[in-house]
């Protein structure tokens, strides 16, 4: 979906496809068959933005095979679908039973990232609409925060260094600029967007930037507006930005607040889960450790958990989500008089990982959820003076 912003530049609008396990081309184009084009018919569309999530063997097939990246855009095209952004954090396995920590293996230590972001990069250039010149790739945050040392953050810099260097030469091969955003989370080196700008100022080059995700940024309890004027001031560019929102809960100390955060507690995902007392933040790796031990964070304060909810079913009480941070930051990213971003992605990735009574039963009543949740975003959008274009 595109939007006219107010000073004449488009703003492109799409939904993330990590939520459909796929991990090879023949299981994306049955993807697009049977969830994103479906999706683009419920919102009455002739073409929808998806963010495309590529793992590895996909990614190193399209990258080397012409004719599979023939295949793929003549699908998109077909589909009336198009990509203008991908998402390079999980690398495989995003669909298996237990994802937990390895979502972030290889990190930007790993010669193994540089070389699978790389190869995303090339095949991006190659899906990009025709008249689209940019492209924007989310990325994990450095790594997760252990194991850390100087040698490992050495490494991650000479990574991003060289990454920018190729897609300065990318462009000046395809005529086509794509740009690389960390995306801070909860647990990592990068855990919020104060933390991303000593790094990204080190690196000091514009194709490298932020994905400002607003569950993460919410889990963590960061204002928007405060943490978009830092990255403002320190000139850092917000390559794009995930629309997403986390779990809240405002009196944890009670039992059946306690029972309804329980249910959100499952084993595919992790779910950081923070609390922000006048002592700072505090936090776990996962639900299901924070309701444990009674003494893992304070039950005095709210908690969030790092668990995309979806956007427009907010949880029943007596749980809610933090759509109002998306809001906050939607309206900072895009509602001045030039956006901060011209890439918008609505990333609920967790619809199977729900209790069981909020799960989608089927194909169809997903891709209605989906639908509803772009609709919603569309109609902030609007709201904020962008106008809807065909």
């Amino acid at each position: 979906m595109r939007f006219r912003h107010p000073d004449g530049s488009t703003v492109h609008l799409a939904y993330c496809t990590n939520v459909h396990p796929a991990e090879t081309l023949d299981g994306i184009l049955a993807q697009l068959r049977d969830h994103c084009e479906p999706v683009r018919r419920r919102l009455g569309r002739d073409r929808l933005g998806i963010g495309l999530w590529l793992a590895r063997d996909a990614a190193r097939a399209l990258d080397t095979n012409p004719v599979a990246l023939r295949t793929l855009r003549s699908a998109l095209d077909g589909r009336g679908l198009e990509v203008v952004t991908l998402n390079g954090f999980p690398y495989d396995g995003f669909g298996a039973e237990e994802v937990k920590y390895r979502v972030y293996k290889p990190d930007w230590a790993d010669p193994e990232r540089l070389a699978h972001t790389t190869a995303l990069a090339r095949v991006l250039t190659g899906l990009l609409p025709d008249d689209t010149t940019e492209g924007s790739i989310s990325t994990l945050p450095m790594a997760w925060r252990t194991p850390w040392d100087a040698r490992r953050a050495e490494a991650c810099h000479t990574a991003l260094s060289t990454l920018a260097e190729r897609l300065d030469a990318l462009e000046e091969l395809t005529g086509r600029s794509i740009r690389v955003g960390l995306e801070p989370e909860p647990g990592c080196v990068v855990e919020t967007t104060g933390d991303a700008l000593a790094p990204l100022t080190a690196i000091g080059h514009h194709r490298i930037g932020i994905c400002v995700d607003t569950c993460h940024l919410a889990t963590s309890f960061e204002d928007p507006h405060t943490a978009l004027d830092a990255l403002t001031r320190a000139r850092v560019p917000v390559v794009k930005s995930q629309l997403s929102a986390a779990l809240h809960a405002e009196h944890p100390h009670l039992p059946e607040v306690r029972d309804a955060l329980a249910a959100f507690a499952e084993p595919r995902f992790l779910h950081q889960t923070r609390a922000h007392t006048d002592s700072g933040l505090h936090g776990t790796d996962d639900l299901d450790e924070a309701l444990r031990d009674d003494a893992a964070l304070p039950a005095t304060a709210p908690w969030r958990a790092h668990f995309h909810v979806p956007l427009h079913a907010a949880p029943t009480a007596p749980l809610t989500s933090t759509l109002e941070v998306l809001k906050a930051a939607l309206a900072h990213l895009v509602g001045g008089p030039h956006p901060l971003t011209r890439h918008l992605e609505v990333e609920t990735y967790t619809w199977q990982a729900l209790p069981p009574e909020l799960r989608p039963r089927d194909r169809g009543r997903l891709a209605d959820g989906i639908a509803a949740e772009l609709t919603l975003t569309r109609d902030l959008l609007t709201g904020l003076g962008l106008k809807e274009l065909p």
